[in-house]
């Protein structure tokens, strides 16, 4: 799921990011061309129901590649993402656009 909110002069938009978690990970990150795939640059919150979830601030006017990285290794997509785009490793990541 992915929750937008604006700024009021729209040049940010603070996005929530939150992910199902059906695989049951315990730990899950958020990698994406906004932070150069860095897998600990955003580490996301596990809450009491087992989802995922974390908030970043995107600046508005442009789209921006992502994946949900589970347990270290398991690269995974948001269902729920603006749209998806194939990647190089032969898979495709989200986008979200702000």
């Amino acid at each position: 799921m992915l929750k937008k909110n604006y700024t009021k002069n729209g040049n940010n938009c603070r996005v929530t990011f939150k992910y199902s978690n059906e695989e049951n990970a315990e730990s899950a990150v958020l990698a994406g061309d906004f932070n150069n795939w860095a897998l600990d640059a955003h580490e996301m919150k596990k809450l009491k129901n087992g989802s995922f979830s974390v908030t970043i601030s995107l600046k508005t006017g442009c789209s921006y590649c992502f994946r949900y990285v589970l347990d270290g290794n398991i690269w995974v997509n948001d269902p729920d993402a603006d749209d998806f785009i194939d990647n190089e490793y032969g898979e495709k990541n989200s986008i979200i656009s702000v």
